[in-house]
């Protein structure tokens, strides 16, 4: 259930509740892998009264701040350009890519941030595909929306395999590293200390091999993901999805008869995607549950996705995202990273014939990222600003 005082439906209200401000936009943090773009529908939820917006702002002060009208909330007026818009940040981001990426340029972080921005456009286009299915030309949406997904996936390993090894190169050190001192006349603590500091030395042992069989197995994922990305970008069919953006950039396919619809055509989608949001958070496990049971991860990665859905078509609807999803969207993040450096370390750690000093440091930092895993998990709970996974069984 929510509470009274929140909303979390994008349907625009007509009058703006005293004492509102205005939304700012929040971009995706970065994220890694792009997952499945084609969700289950789940069950709805009841239909709650419009109220003002969990972050203080009513949705049509949101409107008017973005330059849309509440009242002019249809397909040709808000959903085209909103694509359009994001059609050319996609053919911005690949003109500047293939500027820094020439052999005399020196500027390998300008490139990969015009990689990141590609992916984020890339991201947005779609989820307006899916989201807004019904109101567009259906098989040209889920063909591109297709062909976009294929293309972020390759161009997100390199990024999230390069991550994975910081991450877990930085976990053994601060695992592996020396103990804090005890404070003086303290009896209890210094034998506490002196546990800690024989477990740290028995783990120092393997830490080090530990992360140069880390370091050899995800360079080379790393290596293998980068070719694999630059084949990508050179590849016919990449030249047919970036032909079929720059088309985009300049006309919308449109679904018959959805050029002046009201807004219910881009409403009711938007609420669909808000209700399998809330479905999903629900179902949830409760805080009170193993750590190490990887089963429960994948319900954890569907309601990320959701909600990135859902914050896109807050963007397309109202004009820009809630400030009050970004940080429990940033605590799924933190969840999928942490999620994924774990599987990392149990691969490793099923490396044949390692020694055995180096499999037990992989194992205590296999436990060190679901504890991670389990403290993302209660941030998130802890900045949902609906009641909804208060109330999860």
């Amino acid at each position: 259930m929510r509470r009274p005082d929140q909303q979390t439906t994008t349907r625009p209200t007509t009058d703006p509740a005293p004492g509102t401000g205005t939304d700012a936009t929040v971009d995706a943090p970065p994220d890694g892998t792009t997952r499945a773009t084609s969700p289950p529908d789940g069950t709805t939820a009841p239909e709650h009264p419009a109220g003002p917006g969990p972050s203080g702002t009513s949705p049509a002060a949101a409107r008017a701040a973005a330059g849309h009208p509440a009242g002019d909330l249809t397909t040709e007026a808000v959903l085209a350009p909103y694509l359009r818009g994001q059609a050319a940040d996609f053919l911005r981001s690949l003109r500047l890519h293939h500027e820094h990426s020439a052999p005399a340029e020196s500027g390998g972080h300008d490139a990969a941030a015009a990689i990141r921005a590609l992916r984020r456009a890339a991201r947005r286009i779609s989820g307006s595909l899916h989201t807004f299915r019904a109101a567009l030309d259906p098989h040209w949406a889920d063909q591109l929306r297709a062909e976009l997904a294929w293309l972020s996936g390759v161009l997100a390993r390199e990024h999230a395999y390069a991550g994975r090894l910081t991450r877990l190169v930085e976990a053994l050190h601060q695992l592996s590293g020396p103990a804090l001192p005890a404070a003086r006349g303290a009896r209890a603590a210094g034998e506490a200390a002196a546990s800690d500091a024989q477990g740290r030395a028995a783990l120092g042992v393997g830490a080090a091999r530990a992360g140069a069989l880390l370091e050899r197995r995800l360079t080379l994922a790393r290596t293998r993901s980068h070719s694999a990305a630059l084949q990508a970008l050179g590849s016919s069919r990449f030249h047919a999805v970036a032909d079929a953006v720059a088309l985009l950039a300049s006309d919308v396919p449109l679904a018959p008869g959805t050029t002046a619809r009201t807004a219910e055509a881009l409403l009711e989608p938007a609420e669909r995607a808000e209700q399998r949001l809330l479905a999903a958070v629900a179902a949830l496990p409760p805080a009170d549950s193993e750590p190490y049971n990887e089963a429960q991860d994948a319900a954890w990665h569907q309601a990320r996705l959701l909600l990135r859905l859902h914050r896109y078509a807050h963007e397309v609807v109202l004009g820009a995202a809630s400030p009050a999803l970004a940080s429990c969207g940033h605590a799924l993040d933190l969840h999928r990273d942490a999620v994924e450096a774990a599987a990392a370390a149990a691969a490793a750690a099923r490396t044949p014939r390692i020694a055995p000093a180096t499999a037990y440091a992989l194992g205590v930092l296999h436990a060190d990222q679901r504890h991670e895993v389990e403290a993302a998990r209660a941030v998130f709970r802890e900045t949902w600003p609906y009641a909804t996974a208060l109330t999860a069984p």
